[in-house]
């Protein structure tokens, strides 16, 4: 049977750089595996982005 963990990033978008910060950190994730099943983002008050990663475990375990 299939196992996952999961991962959880916050990004303030309170800077003009803060989607390529986003960029850059979700594609160094990507590499190690990782993988965004849900982007939650707010308006509010300039919150910014929650994302929510998941990738597959090895034999139970956590990936490295």
């Amino acid at each position: 049977m299939k196992t996952f963990e999961y991962n959880i990033l916050s990004f303030p978008m309170t800077r003009k750089t803060g989607l390529a910060d986003m960029q850059a950190s979700l594609n160094a994730k990507g590499s190690e595996g990782w993988e965004v099943v849900s982007i939650s983002s707010s308006e509010f008050a300039n919150v910014g982005h929650t994302v929510f990663l998941k990738r597959e475990t090895i034999d139970g375990g956590v990936a490295s």
